[in-house]
């Protein structure tokens, strides 16, 4: 929490984001903390579960990936989001793929190390979703 607010005043994070802690309506997979990840991929019926617990992603037909568009009102909102992203995928270690526009971003959760879907997927997408964002 104090690198989140440190890196809100320094300006990296916008301050429309907020901190996922335990103030903010959180499920189960966001008070998680991501693991190193190795052996099978998350079955398909075990990623449908969890996609349950998110809002607004979605997962590909192999359910080797999940994603979520957000749209914002401008470019700084767009990149003010980008950074949030940034600073929770740097404390739990795992990084998504993120396309950026002038008013949307694109993230994309997959853990290579099992070729597929992890919990970890999860557990930083709930995160982003704790962020309030869009």
């Amino acid at each position: 929490a104090k690198l989140f607010r440190i890196a809100r005043i320094r300006g990296y994070i916008d301050p429309c984001f907020k901190y996922p802690n335990s103030e903010s309506p959180m499920n189960d997979l966001a008070s998680k903390s991501c693991s190193p990840q190795h052996g099978p991929a998350l079955s398909h019926a075990a990623a449908e579960n969890l996609l349950k617990h998110l809002t607004g992603w979605t997962m590909d037909a192999a359910a080797k990936e999940i994603h979520r568009t957000l749209a914002f009102t401008d470019y700084h909102r767009s990149m003010a989001f980008v950074n949030a992203v940034a600073w929770i995928a740097h404390r739990e270690d795992h990084h998504p793929d993120m396309a950026v526009g002038y008013n949307k971003v694109t993230v994309t959760f997959s853990t290579h190390s099992v070729a597929g879907l992890s919990e970890n997927d999860f557990i930083c997408a709930a995160k982003i979703d704790a962020l309030g964002a869009a």
